[in-house]
């Protein structure tokens, strides 16, 4: 659920996210932006292969469930 406060904002739009930027640029200096992106990059990409062995595992368990379910069919039968 998206907070209330986030919805009373709407979204960002091209002025929003330019003075979102000129701030940035103010209180990092232009030094530290590929610095601070280079790390945002790096995390996204920690982020996406932590998703992708997450939905391996969720995957690998349910063809056991479904394995383990066929086999006690076939015990049954």
């Amino acid at each position: 659920m998206i907070p209330m406060t986030i919805l009373a904002f709407g979204p960002l739009g091209p002025m929003e996210i330019g003075v979102i930027f000129v701030a940035i640029l103010v209180l990092f200096g232009a030094k530290k932006i590929p610095e601070f992106a280079k790390g945002l990059g790096k995390a996204t990409g920690e982020f996406k292969k932590a998703r992708e062995e997450f939905e391996g595992e969720i995957s690998r368990a349910e063809k056991s469930v479904r394995e383990d379910k066929n086999e006690d069919k076939d015990k049954d039968a």
